[in-house]
């Protein structure tokens, strides 16, 4: 089925899927905004009646709905369904309400099988810039492995395509920004994936853990650096129907103290689970141990589907940036190399060195590729436990380190 064509929907002036900005919240004290403004409804059961749901956005509430069935292995594309007042994610259980208008009287005509979210403004997780010391820690220089053969995604602010160490690469990439090609004009999706999946700079040193790994580029983020939270959903599920076996993301939205984690994050992450990936996020840089602040891992790097990664300094010390288990629900599984990270940057720059939990993730993401390769028949379960039971323990708190060191198999 083609994808919708709705540009001319009766609705559009009433509660179109609009682009994220347009109306966002602030949290009291916030400099950057929080929510984007629009609404997910959540049906309780991830395989809840969508077909329900669509039978009372269209006739009761007059919606134009556009559905992800549609799209099958493409990627969603919110300029693909303008004048669309819902788009239902049919594979999560969900779906995101672009109306500005108060969406409890929505709640209050259905039954209490359905609750509703806020969507949340999403940002990358950098923070401030100090060579590949951390190929070395992790071992990848000793590794027989390269990732050959599997899919990895990383899904961030897109790639740089003129980048000449990935001239020879094939690389799929998708762009869920809409109005921006995936080409990144940002550069920090380029260093992610770099890390990652680089192999060499100039120079003849190594930067990325998994250089034969099929890479697999999504923009969720725009050139600004900062986007919608269904861009990343939609990200993750592009990855998931396309068979990446590994998913990444150096992204985020800061949590408060005892707040539990995204129920739409955690669907999309278990739906790829059942497909077969594994997903790695970046926990956060909103601490400063230096003055003892230490705050929430970040989602969706919090949820329980999804491995939070911490950064470690060359000398195995916790990054003063990177954040810790403060709540039950969102812990730090493993830490990685975060700080002074040199890899591949936009053109004409070619490489920047920079810091963060951001950093620390790719390095995770490519170990898993390495022991994909390894166990090519592995679960994502089994990777998993290989993967905690060959990190390398560190004398720290499992709050701020979770198990240790990811090393190379």
């Amino acid at each position: 089925m083609k994808p919708p064509k709705i540009g001319n929907s009766p609705f559009k002036n009433k509660g179109t899927i609009r682009p994220m900005g347009m109306y966002p919240y602030h949290e009291p004290g916030d400099r950057q905004p929080h929510y984007t403004g629009r609404h997910f409804l959540i049906h309780k059961e991830t395989k809840g009646d969508k077909a329900g749901i669509k039978r009372m956005l269209e006739s009761k509430w007059g919606f134009t709905v556009a559905e992800t069935l549609d799209f099958k292995t493409r990627g969603i594309n919110e300029q693909e369904i303008e004048g669309a007042d819902a788009l239902i994610y049919n594979e999560l259980g969900i779906t995101l309400l672009g109306t500005k208008e108060d969406p409890i009287p929505l709640l209050r005509s259905l039954d209490n099988e359905y609750f509703i979210a806020p969507e949340k403004v999403v940002y990358l997780l950098e923070d401030q810039p100090p060579s590949t010391w951390g190929i070395k820690t992790i071992g990848v220089d000793r590794s027989r492995y390269t990732g050959l053969g599997v899919r990895l995604a990383v899904l961030d602010t897109g790639f740089d395509e003129t980048h000449p160490d990935f001239l020879e690469r094939e690389i799929t990439t998708c762009s869920f920004v809409p109005e921006e090609t995936v080409q990144d004009c940002h550069g920090h999706g380029t260093h992610c994936i770099g890390v990652a999946s680089g192999a060499t700079d100039e120079e003849g040193h190594r930067y990325g853990v998994a250089p034969g790994a099929s890479l697999f580029a999504g923009k969720v983020l725009s050139d600004g650096g900062s986007g919608a939270q269904s861009w990343v959903l939609n990200g993750m599920t592009w990855a998931a129907k396309n068979g990446c076996q590994v998913i990444s993301m150096s992204l985020g939205t800061p949590v408060q103290p005892g707040e539990i984690y995204d129920i739409a994050y955690e669907r999309a992450a278990r739906f790829a689970l059942s497909k077969g990936a594994l997903l790695v996020a970046a926990a956060g840089n909103d601490s400063d141990r230096s003055l003892q602040r230490l705050c929430p891992v970040s989602s969706p790097a919090d949820c329980p589907s999804i491995l939070a990664v911490g950064a470690i300094d060359e000398e195995l010390n916790v990054a003063n940036f990177s954040n810790r288990a403060v709540n039950p629900s969102g812990l730090v599984d493993f830490v990685a190399p975060g700080v002074g990270i040199h890899s591949a940057w936009v053109m004409p720059t070619r490489y920047r060195t920079l810091s963060g939990t951001s950093m620390a993730t790719p390095h995770v993401a490519g170990i898993i590729a390495l022991l994909w390769e390894k166990y090519p028949t592995a679960t994502p379960m089994e990777i998993e436990k290989k993967l905690r039971e060959t990190s390398k323990q560190l004398p720290i708190a499992a709050e701020d380190v979770g198990v240790g060191l990811c090393m190379a198999p």
